[in-house]
């Protein structure tokens, strides 16, 4: 196996940065419908606010522990680059597969959240294709 060199690890830096921007942007689209729905329903205390405002819990969970996994695994690269400046190769390793494992977890993670989220989309949709066949047909 070739040596690990401190090139490595920093060569995610920028791929993980970009991708902790992204989560970020998501879990502040994800407040802002929060803040929205709880308005809608201190006004209506509608049943499918509740179900909507659930999906959206599981969601910002979801965004939590893929920025909790993304996070991590920047901190390993970095510690990674420490222990190879230090000449302690083998642990360097180690680290460094470890931050790979915490990302790979971290965007299959974001898969899962995709799926609830493209859900939580077509749900909407269907309804208001209801709405519309139902005016259609009056």
């Amino acid at each position: 196996m070739e040596e690990l060199t401190l090139t490595t690890p920093a060569l995610l830096f920028s791929a993980i940065s970009l991708i902790m921007l992204a989560y970020t942007n998501r879990f502040l689209a994800y407040a802002a419908v929060v803040r929205g729905l709880k308005d809608k329903f201190l006004e209506n205390k509608d049943d499918s606010l509740l179900e909507q405002i659930k999906n959206l819990k599981l969601r910002l969970n979801l965004t939590r522990y893929m920025q909790i996994f993304g996070i991590t695994s920047l901190l390993l690269c970095v510690l990674t680059m420490f222990l190879i400046y230090v000449k302690l190769q083998s642990l360097a390793v180690w680290c460094f597969g470890i931050a790979l494992l915490l990302l790979i977890l971290s965007l299959a993670v974001l898969i899962k959240e995709i799926q609830i989220s493209t859900y939580a989309l077509s749900l909407h949709l269907r309804d208001i294709e209801a709405q519309l066949n139902k005016v259609n047909r009056d």
